[in-house]
Formats: structure tokens, C-alpha cells, sequence
């Protein structure tokens, strides 16, 4: 009998796999954008930045700087600085007896003052239970001065109702503590007179009202 020949078995060499986005890209015919050359170079889309529109102030408005809370603009000036017309607000701040240079190129450190709704919703958060942290007073005394400095209402009134012990007795705080209760009281006061356009008066017996230091007002009269 003659001897059967080996056959030799041909190994099936295995395709490398491509990722799916190269798999899907050359189902779509799309081979030349999916699979660049080792001498083209990806491209890149640019993205488009939006066009910021400044806010134009004008005189006798009531603004307000971060820094310094509220001052209304007393004047729009003009001057010649290295050759270059720069055009700024003249703001007085009244509290401080401050006046304030503004370029208008600069004038993202400002905000308009506060809506009435705003204002109500700064009386509500007035009228919740003062959040207390367990950490160290130099810590937090940090923060409610980032917060005064911040130039948000809503974060003013945070530190006014967390910082309020609705006594008037100095024992009952520390000096440091006093000191930014007041700050952040008087500034958020005078946003507070210069939305609803009332007294100093009517606007502190509206706050104590919502702070509980009604009967605080009331000795003090």
C-alpha cells in the first residue's frame, strides 16, 4: 500500500483590529479623513470665543464694588494717558467716604445693585438658622471676609445671619467677630436702602425684624 502524503495545514494569519471609530469610518467610505498619514496632521476646529458685551452705566447709578459695597456714579470722565482717550466712572462710595476711578474697559469688577426679588430672597436667607462650622475662628473669619469681599449679595447675607447673635451685648463676641458682623451688616444695609429707596431707619427695622433683634432695635431707640 502506498504511503499517504502529509498535507501541511496553512495557518490563517489574523487581521489586526482596528478601533471602532476607524471600523465605522471605513464602512462610510470616509478612509482618507480616519486614518491620517504619518505626514498630515490632525485638524484642528477653532472654537469661536463669545463676544462680551459691556454694560453702560450712567450717572446718578447706584453700582457696587466688591471692595467697597455700594457707590453711585457722581461723573463720566475722559482722559489722555499715553496718548490713549480713556474714558472712566468717578463712583462715591458714601459709607466710606471714598471716591472711586473706574475705567470702563475695566468695569467687570462692578455689578448693577440688587433686583427687589433679590432682596426678598436675601430677607429669607436672613430669617434661617446661622450655619456654624467646628473649625478654627481665624479659618472661618478668612472665608466671611472673602464672602463680604466677594461682591454677592447672597453670600453678605450668609455672613450677616451666620455672624448674628441677636444680643447686642459685647461679651457675647468676640471683637474679630463683631468687627465682620458689622462690615458685612452695614453693606448689605445700604444695598438694601439704595433698591427699595426707604430710610436707614426702615431698612435696619426690616433686617432685625428678619434677624430676630427686634427688641434690640427697639432698646436702642
Amino acid at each position: 500500500m502506498p504511503k499517504k502524503k502529509k498535507v501541511k495545514k496553512i495557518k490563517k494569519v489574523k487581521k489586526p483590529k482596528l478601533p471602532k471609530k476607524v471600523k465605522s469610518s471605513i464602512k462610510s467610505g470616509d478612509k482618507k479623513s480616519s486614518i491620517p498619514g504619518p505626514d498630515e496632521k490632525p485638524e484642528i476646529k477653532k472654537i469661536k470665543k463669545q463676544s462680551t458685551e459691556k454694560r453702560i452705566y450712567n450717572l446718578k447709578d447706584f453700582v457696587v464694588y466688591p471692595k467697597h459695597g455700594v457707590g453711585k456714579i457722581m461723573a463720566i470722565e475722559k482722559a489722555n494717558i499715553g496718548e490713549i482717550d480713556i474714558q472712566f466712572y468717578k463712583i462715591l462710595v458714601e459709607k466710606e467716604k471714598l471716591t472711586l476711578t473706574v475705567p470702563i474697559n475695566q468695569q467687570s469688577k462692578l455689578r448693577p445693585i440688587a433686583t427687589i426679588n433679590q432682596i426678598s430672597k436675601c430677607i429669607s436667607i436672613l430669617k434661617t438658622k446661622p450655619k456654624i462650622k467646628r473649625t478654627m475662628w481665624s479659618r472661618r473669619a478668612q472665608e466671611y471676609d472673602q464672602k463680604i469681599n466677594s461682591g454677592k449679595i447672597y453670600e453678605l447675607a450668609e455672613v450677616v445671619k451666620d455672624l448674628n447673635k441677636n444680643t447686642d451685648i459685647i461679651a457675647d463676641q468676640s471683637y474679630s467677630e463683631r468687627q465682620l458682623f458689622e462690615k458685612a451688616y452695614i453693606r448689605l444695609k445700604s444695598e438694601f436702602e439704595a433698591v427699595l429707596n426707604v430710610s436707614s431707619e426702615e431698612v435696619q427695622k426690616k433686617m432685625d425684624k428678619a434677624l430676630g433683634r427686634s427688641n434690640i432695635s427697639e432698646n436702642t431707640e
